[in-house]
């Protein structure tokens, strides 16, 4: 359970600081909510890629699987 919890606080620290960067971008471009759209899709897809890495799931070979990969 520890480690599952030290894992989400990554996870969490990484998205409020992408929300900052996000922030930040916006404001030098002069509109702050193009930053955060832009921090709110980079924070989708680094879940996905977090997950898939705590799951070990990142890079494995299944030939029964047609779906979509990151």
């Amino acid at each position: 359970m520890a480690q599952r919890q030290r894992g989400r606080r990554f996870w969490v620290i990484g998205t409020v600081l992408l929300f900052v960067g996000g922030i930040l971008f916006g404001l030098i471009l002069q509109n702050v909510w193009i930053g955060l759209v832009l921090a709110a899709a980079i924070s989708i897809g680094w879940l996905i890629a977090y997950e898939s890495r705590r799951g070990r799931n990142e890079g494995i070979y299944d030939r029964d699987d047609d779906g979509a990969q990151l």
